[in-house]
């Protein structure tokens, strides 16, 4: 009963974590989309999968220790209507962001298996990971495998590209490899969270995507002023020998992403676009060093506040 009711309240202070970050998210992202600043993809990752890493955090390293330390094992509270709703409810978010991780690895896997018929392995210059010609009715190259990636091109693709404009391609997807992009996109898929449901969540995930593809074409072209006019070419090239992409819900990068091909090739071709720096390793470290200072010195106060307002919540609620 002891571990039953603590699982019951874990539940609920994870549904409740969760909704509050969502609010908060969804709210951020409306008044971040408003700006002109360019952000890193790494910002709009944080964002989406706050929400489901704050909830987790908050219940693995707040709820759970306050519950071991202050509940009394001799009585147990029984369980009532609301928290058991909340905790039912908790669940099928769990288990439905399992199902869309799982639903998103399988057809990443089928439509790998699909391509890898008939496949050749090649030797790409530039390409640190397995490389393989595939037969497909439309040019395309694509980063499969998050454990193990493989780059696949597709033959007609090797026949419409020069010889820079292909090792451009490569660079970009060599890109998407050391950024764990496919990682990336299966954890937003996978996110146990209410923003899945939620316009934000996709504003979110399109505006990652964006960002991933211009981060890719910046590692693929980088000061070289040729590189950036090849990988642009390609891009041209590629968009106008493919149907229109729809939106991947399988963790695979390919070469022409979701779209935004305009404003990738007017980024390749203008030096004076740039990101905004990211936060440099020294203040990272500082801030989580007053970070863990803080969480320290106030950690069990907070087991006590969290315990308190979890005896409230008993109380309060029906």
């Amino acid at each position: 009963m002891f571990v039953a009711h603590g699982m019951t309240l874990a539940l609920a202070w994870f549904l409740t974590v969760d909704v509050g970050a969502c609010a908060l998210v969804a709210s951020l992202s409306v008044w971040v989309a408003r700006g002109h600043r360019t952000h890193p993809p790494a910002f709009w990752f944080a964002l989406r999968v706050l929400p489901a890493a704050l909830a987790t955090a908050f219940v693995a390293g707040v709820f759970l220790p306050s519950y071991w330390k202050y509940e009394p094992r001799e009585f147990v509270e029984g369980f009532d209507i609301s928290l058991s709703a909340l905790a039912l409810l908790a669940g099928a978010i769990l288990v439905a962001a399992a199902a869309r991780g799982v639903t998103a690895w399988r057809r990443a896997s089928i439509r790998a298996r699909k391509w890898m018929r008939g496949a050749d392995q090649v030797a790409l210059a530039g390409a640190a990971i397995p490389a393989f010609q595939i037969d497909a009715d439309e040019p395309a190259m694509a980063l499969v495998g998050v454990l193990e990636p493989r780059l696949l091109v597709t033959r007609g693709l090797v026949h419409a590209l020069t010889r820079a404009e292909l090792d451009a391609c490569i660079a970009h997807e060599v890109g998407h490899q050391r950024a764990w992009d496919n990682l990336k996109r299966l954890a937003m898929r996978a996110a146990p969270d209410v923003l899945a449901w939620l316009p934000a969540a996709r504003a979110l995930e399109a505006r990652w995507v964006s960002a991933s593809e211009h981060a890719a074409d910046r590692l693929a072209g980088g000061n070289d002023a040729a590189a950036r006019c090849a990988l642009a070419s390609a891009l041209v090239k590629v968009a106008r020998l493919t149907p229109p992409p729809t939106r991947m819900t399988e963790p695979i990068c390919t070469l022409v992403g979701e779209g935004d091909i305009a404003s990738r090739v007017q980024q390749l071709l203008d030096d004076r676009v740039c990101i905004l720096p990211g936060p440099s390793v020294s203040r990272i470290a500082f801030g989580a060093a007053c970070a863990l200072l803080a969480l320290g010195i106030g950690y069990a106060p907070l087991l006590r506040a969290v315990h308190q307002a979890t005896e409230v919540m008993v109380n309060v609620l029906p």
